[in-house]
């Protein structure tokens, strides 16, 4: 299992200014729906974006702890224009 702080800390590492949000879509912390809002997105596609999050989660994903994701990345001119 996995807590919202520490997934964040994890994110924060390859993100720094990363906005996150964790949904636990089980009740169990291993399937997650994950927002991260952050400007380091700018100018990068949905593939590059997921995999700068895939590359920050990468400790818990391959010991088990996240088992599945659904992400949404956005920048926050992003987030402000499509709520």
């Amino acid at each position: 299992m996995i807590t919202p702080e520490s997934l964040t800390a994890y994110i924060r590492r390859v993100l720094n200014d990363a906005a996150v949000s964790v949904t636990d879509r089980t009740g169990t912390m291993d399937h997650l729906a994950i927002q991260v809002v952050s400007t380091l997105f700018e100018g990068k596609s949905i593939l590059d974006r997921h995999r700068l999050i895939y590359q920050a989660l990468e400790e818990p994903l391959r010991d088990g702890r996240i088992h599945a994701l659904e992400l949404q990345a956005k920048t926050p001119n992003e987030l402000t224009n499509n709520p």
